[in-house]
């Protein structure tokens, strides 16, 4: 038995047809199951970049979920702490005359709608040495890691003589009137760290180290 021409190109258009809708099946269902696996992973999936809070200090990263068993009673800072709150060690922990000084600010900054954030007060040692650790596995040589973190031996903030303030607006009210409650920056590479310098409101704030490598506290 012969087939005409008309009928063989019927039968492999048909055959086309079939084949497209197959692959237009099988494309609809691995975009299903791959969206069904998406939603189900869990947030530990999500990249850490974009987990890591308060990223507005160059060394951010390092007062992320990687603590180990440290926590707040080791100066770990939870989000969202003013210099009010007593119940957090990072605030209470602070040398009297700092954390005086730094309320008396604050209160009078609400009145130009500014709220000040501790974003890292007091720090036991044993904090202070795990974000030095940190600090050189993320910069990779010690020199560079000495231009944000002392040692425990050295740091003003395990001294509770040093604390982290934001966000920016607060640093830049600071900026302009901190000498007033004698506050004064410290680092120009750090304008989140402030110390209390009693002198500031005579003479204003002395000039600031580059760095804390510059700082002859420092090369205890």
């Amino acid at each position: 038995m012969s087939y005409s021409k008309p009928a063989c190109t019927a039968a492999r258009r048909t055959r086309s047809t079939i084949l497209a809708a197959l692959v237009v099946v099988s494309v609809a269902l691995v975009g299903v199951l791959g969206y069904q696996s998406l939603a189900v992973l869990p947030s530990s999936a999500t990249s850490p970049i974009a987990a890591e809070p308060r990223a507005h200090r160059p060394h951010d990263s390092l007062h992320g979920d990687r603590h180990g068993a440290l926590g707040e009673a080791d100066g770990v800072v939870p989000d969202g702490v003013t210099v009010f709150d007593d119940e957090i060690p990072a605030v209470v922990n602070l040398d009297p005359a700092l954390l005086g000084a730094l309320r008396q600010a604050a209160t009078d900054a609400a009145g130009d709608g500014v709220e000040f954030y501790v974003d890292s007060g007091w720090r036991s040692p044993e904090y202070q040495e795990q974000l030095l650790r940190e600090a050189v596995s993320k910069y990779g040589l010690e020199e560079e890691a000495a231009r944000w973190v002392a040692t425990a031996d050295t740091s003003a903030h395990v001294s509770g003589d040093a604390v982290d303030i934001g966000p920016s607006d607060a640093t830049v009210w600071l900026s302009e009137h901190g000498a007033e409650y004698r506050l004064c920056q410290i680092y120009s590479n750090e304008p989140w760290h402030y110390e209390l310098r009693p002198e500031a409101i005579d003479h204003g704030c002395p000039p600031m180290y580059a760095d804390p490598t510059h700082d002859p506290r420092m090369q205890q």
